[in-house]
């Protein structure tokens, strides 16, 4: 009976210590969310392998500033061996999750179709806060254009591109490469110039702070990534800076754009504004949305799914637009 007593009072003391911990620190949180979602990326990528063709090279772990996680992968054609338009793209992980590992297979398919793809390892929250992982692919940006020719990189050509958190990254920093006074208030100076800069590819993305509320299991994964990514403990004051919000900061200089998500992503309606926003401004925008009622519905990062239908849809839009906006 003693010993019972003693098992089920250390069980309410640890119940009351994990409690506290998640109340003091997003780490808790953060940390359940991080394996939650590295095993579904992981799985993804798995998946995608089966679609992997041959004839692709990959260069490795190239470390592009002094952090220890600051490296990326570089694929291209096998065949060949001039500059290719090159695609920089950002992993989700809602800021405290993802790698560039879970999208090595699809970055592998899409430089087959005549690319130079990179995908960035950046600094992720709660360790690293906003907006470090915008600084960090500015800086691989750069690191990208001095090893230009070893790496098969055109530099006239670059595309920035991401998906989830990515996205977001990815469109912060081109708008940053567009507007100055953007990259100042982030405190950015861009690598690349925006001549340099020939579009964007932007799934399924959270662009505006103020659509980003939920109830239940939803809302505490939003609320966990703001604390995470904020680096902000008090609740009343816990949020990100206004610039997060692209879309209230974009001009006319902003890059072409190549926007989608899903119909059943809670994202959607992120992207649908972020679409109409750019376009509003006159630039020049494509985007690839489903009916509301489309059936199987089509999830969050629905377009690394190449088993379907929509997924392959989504492939063969990007590349098409990449090439366009390539030439």
């Amino acid at each position: 009976m003693k010993a019972a007593l003693w098992v089920l009072g250390a069980l309410v003391l640890l119940g009351g210590a994990v409690y506290a911990a998640q109340a003091l620190s997003p780490w808790p949180a953060a940390l359940f969310y991080r394996v939650l979602m590295d095993r579904g990326g992981e799985g993804l990528s798995r998946a995608l392998a089966r679609h992997v063709p041959g004839g692709v090279t990959a260069i490795l772990d190239q470390r592009y500033a002094e952090e220890a996680d600051a490296l990326l992968d570089v694929f291209h054609p096998a065949q060949g061996s001039g500059a290719l338009p090159t695609v920089v793209w950002v992993h989700g992980g809602g800021f405290f999750a993802g790698s560039k590992g879970q999208v090595a297979n699809y970055l592998r398919i899409l430089a087959s179709r005549g690319f130079t793809t990179v995908g960035v390892e950046y600094s992720i929250a709660p360790g690293a806060v906003y907006p470090t992982p915008v600084r960090q692919i500015n800086e691989a940006l750069g690191y990208l254009a001095h090893n230009a020719k070893r790496l098969r990189v055109d530099p006239r050509r670059f595309f920035l591109a991401g998906d989830s958190a990515g996205a977001q990254i990815a469109a912060q920093l081109a708008n940053a490469i567009s507007v100055p006074s953007y990259a100042n208030a982030l405190g950015i100076s861009p690598a690349v110039g925006r001549s340099q800069l020939h579009g964007a590819v932007l799934y399924c993305g959270p662009y505006e702070a103020g659509l980003s509320k939920g109830k239940g299991l939803y809302g505490h994964f939003v609320a966990t990534s703001v604390w995470a990514y904020s680096g902000v403990r008090d609740p009343e004051k816990r949020r990100l800076n206004p610039e997060f919000s692209v879309g209230r900061f974009v001009t006319r200089d902003f890059p072409p754009a190549f926007i989608s998500a899903g119909n059943a992503d809670p994202l959607l309606p992120h992207s649908r504004l972020l679409a109409e926003t750019l376009a509003r401004h006159g630039v020049k925008v494509e985007a690839l949305f489903f009916p509301q009622d489309m059936q199987p519905p089509q999830p969050h990062e629905y377009q690394f799914n190449l088993d379907t239908q929509a997924g392959r849809l989504a492939l063969e839009r990007s590349v098409a637009f990449l090439a366009a906006a390539g030439r």
